[in-house]
């Protein structure tokens, strides 16, 4: 089976079901399917098979279009995060070697600025240029592209093993690495999660994450169990309070740091959200206090799961039932990611691959078909990630005698802030380049609001004054807003070990408390 399938089965199914809304904009399956097709038959006429197109945008229509239209035309898709720098993103679309970039007509003029740093990219195709964008020679018009090509044009069928989806996750070594997710990885992963969350054709999800996140896959999820979907532009509680209400949403997913605003919000109460009856959290570890708030104010309606991007989704799935267990005396299962899914080979190993027994500490490693084919043009990464013919996701976890996993710890020196990844080495590379550096860890501190906030902390080089406004003036000028330090604390030296290797537990202690 195939990502475009779940369309054409759908509109085969229920074609007039309403499929996606967004603002005032409505589209039933058969429309959906319509739009993808002529979207991927387009795109036929601009690359080929195996080809990257690359896309720029918010939450909007097109880019659901784009997460079905792209894959059947035997091309993959890749996804930019728009809160990155233009250079961050034109390094992205580079290492891609994308052909095309589809992109929001609010991003074109800073993408325009560093149009040399993508060099690659053959056709630039803009979303809602209103028709301007055939000003500019170099630009076209989406509406007016795919317009011109039929819903029933003829299209190559790709294999399962195609790659799909092309996704951007960081390293240890700071540059970012594209996973490539293929046809058959995305399927087996959604119809773990239909599975495992009891996604019903009846329901109507809202999707409250960035489309540029992995989290998308909750569109294509339910829409394979024949849901319709509501997006919201961007997550505010205000929004997602009123949307709730007015189109009785029955299920949708919140970071934590979501949920934190939605609890704390003073007219909750003057809403009707008893259409609510899933609510999935991730992208961050919920704090215990927001968790029990959650299940107090909306009730036992809460699951969550692990997962990262290399997997297209979750791999374990921590129940309402579980959750019920927990608000009714067994609270240890509140600090719990779950057991594993239908289709997902879950263990904790030591550094030898031995899997330990329950209560011992060690790494999460996954086998399964929902696991991404590689990372792109990383062979040395893929070849680390797969040791023993198993994905190492760099988390550190123990597992009770029930089969519940635990996250403890992170083997990789990543911050998680507001549900964004961040990574250490990337932001201390930008700060090595100040010359009044002499040292420098990134680090994450808890906060109430963003679950972790970004902290750099720097030793000076002799005789040089270097501020904390310095230290995030020069951050903001080459990170992205979320990745940029929130607090600059200077010390005279860092802690070492033997090796010299600065132990950033020690930096988490020091200044954790403060």
């Amino acid at each position: 089976m195939l990502l475009g399938d779940i369309l054409e089965l759908n509109a085969l199914k229920w074609g007039q079901r309403n499929a996606l809304t967004i603002d005032d904009r409505s589209f039933t399956f058969t429309q959906l399917r319509d739009r993808a097709h002529r979207l991927a038959a387009a795109l036929t006429g601009l690359a080929g098979p195996g080809d990257r197109v690359a896309i720029l945008a918010e939450n909007v229509a097109e880019y659901v279009d784009a997460y079905y239209g792209v894959p059947s035309a035997q091309m993959a898709l890749v996804f930019l995060n728009y809160r990155l720098n233009p250079h961050e993103l034109g390094w992205i679309i580079n290492d891609s070697s994308a052909k095309v970039l589809i992109i929001e007509a609010s991003y074109v003029p800073a993408m325009l600025a560093v149009r040399d740093e993508w060099p690659a990219v053959e056709h630039v195709i803009v979303i809602g240029a209103g028709g301007a964008a055939s000003a500019e020679a170099s630009l076209l018009d989406y509406d007016e592209f795919v317009g011109t090509a039929s819903a029933d044009h003829p299209l190559p069928r790709p294999s399962e093993d195609d790659v799909a989806w092309q996704l951007y996750t960081s390293g240890t070594t700071g540059r970012p690495k594209g996973a490539l997710l293929t046809h058959r990885s995305l399927l087996t992963a959604k119809l773990n999660c239909v599975i495992a969350y009891g996604v019903k054709a009846e329901d109507r999800m809202m999707l409250c994450f960035p489309m540029c996140h992995v989290a998308g896959y909750l569109v294509t999820q339910n829409h394979l169990a024949g849901a319709s979907v509501l997006l919201m532009r961007a997550y505010s509680p205000d929004l997602f309070l009123d949307l709730v209400d007015r189109h009785k949403i029955t299920a949708t997913g919140l970071a934590p740091t979501m949920m934190a605003m939605l609890l704390q919000h003073p007219k909750i109460d003057d809403y009707d959200l008893s259409s609510l009856t899933s609510i999935g959290y991730g992208a961050a570890a919920m704090p215990v206090e927001v968790l029990k708030a959650a299940i107090a104010r909306f009730g036992p309606v809460v699951w969550s799961g692990f997962g990262m991007t290399e997997l297209g989704g979750n791999v374990l799935v921590h129940s309402f039932d579980a959750h019920v267990r927990a608000i009714n005396g067994e609270e240890h299962l509140l600090a719990s990611c779950g057991v594993p899914m239908t289709f997902a080979a879950v263990r904790v190993v030591d550094d030898y691959m031995n899997e330990l027994p329950p209560g011992q500490v060690g790494e999460i490693i996954v086998k399964g078909e929902q696991v991404m084919q590689g990372y792109w043009n990383r062979p040395e990464a893929t070849d680390e990630a797969f040791q023993g013919g198993w994905f190492h996701t760099g988390d550190m976890a123990r597992r009770d005698e029930e089969g519940y996993f635990y996250i403890v710890d992170r083997k990789k020196d990543m911050i998680i802030t507001g549900g964004e990844n961040v990574y250490s080495r990337e932001v201390e590379e930008v700060l090595y380049a100040h010359p009044g550096v002499s040292e420098a860890a990134v680090i994450g501190l808890p906060d109430a609001t963003w679950g972790e906030r970004v902290t750099a902390v720097v030793t000076r080089r002799d005789g040089a004054e270097v501020t904390e406004a310095d230290i995030i003036s020069l951050c903001r000028d080459r990170l992205a807003g979320f990745k940029t330090p929130r607090r600059v604390e200077f010390v005279d030296e860092l802690p070492k070990n033997v090796s010299g290797k600065i132990l950033k537990r020690e930096l988490r202690d020091r200044f954790g408390t403060v």
